[in-house]
């Protein structure tokens, strides 16, 4: 059996660019049959075919003198949507996997005064998850969390030497083994919903570096944000609605 890089392989079957093919792999969009493939490096059968899944394109949502509102698809990079759209900059981040409301602004004195916002934690702030397990009643967990960056990675943890950190939690629908949520959060960390939601033992469907299982995509969707007086949908993913 001759073997090949998953990346070369995948380059040479698509037309693409290495680099280009690695970051496919990268972002969790390259399958054989139903089963992810995770190495961009390892050593796979010459004869392999591949299937890449499609990136949902970036949809518009609001645009005035100050802001620019996007409904960000996943596996999509935050500092990607930036570039796409400068000299506008970005107010806040979501995780590539996560979709939803992404903002951005474009001018400085607009962009200090909704940072205030962020900082007096006076934007409200929803997120749809699924999440593994059954639960059944509402939760709020207040419990700070400490972040750590290791190779240009983040990991968050609960830890007593940590920031401040609440997320509220509340659930919505029960399908097999499995929650739909929604999410409130309050103050904003690195991985809040994500390092929270593991500490209750209810890591997010797909978010494996939390302990969920493994999924097309991390199942967490910035559904709605207020800031001012304006309010922003991103409506759900199709893969939320019809998950089973």
């Amino acid at each position: 059996m001759a073997l090949e890089k998953a990346y070369k392989l995948l380059a040479t079957q698509e037309g693409i660019s290495n680099s280009a093919a690695k970051s496919m792999i990268d972002r969790g969009l390259v399958y054989v049959g139903n089963k992810k493939v995770m190495i961009a490096r390892g050593d796979i059968d010459t004869k392999t075919t591949f299937r890449v899944e499609k990136i949902e394109k970036i949809k518009p949502i609001f645009e005035n003198d100050d802001l620019i509102v996007l409904d960000k698809p996943a596996h999509v990079n935050s500092d990607e949507i930036q570039r796409q759209f400068k000299p506008a900059v970005l107010l806040h981040r979501l995780d590539r996997e996560t979709s939803g409301v992404l903002m951005l602004v474009k001018n400085e004195e607009f962009r200090q005064k909704a940072i205030q916002e962020f900082k007096k934690d006076r934007v409200y702030k929803e997120y749809i998850a699924w999440i593994e397990g059954i639960l059944s009643e509402p939760v709020d967990i207040d419990k700070p969390i400490v972040t750590t960056k290791k190779n240009n990675r983040a990991t968050s943890n609960v830890s007593a030497k940590g920031k401040p950190a609440r997320t509220e939690v509340f659930p919505d629908l029960v399908s097999a083994n499995k929650t739909k949520v929604k999410c409130i959060i309050h103050h904003g960390r690195t991985h809040q919903i994500r390092t929270h939601l593991r500490y209750i033992e209810h890591p997010i469907v797909g978010d494996e570096q939390y302990g969920g299982r493994r999924a097309k995509r991390v199942m967490l969707h910035a559904y709605k944000v207020r800031l001012f007086d304006m309010e922003f949908t991103a409506p759900e993913p199709k893969a939320f609605v019809n998950f089973e």
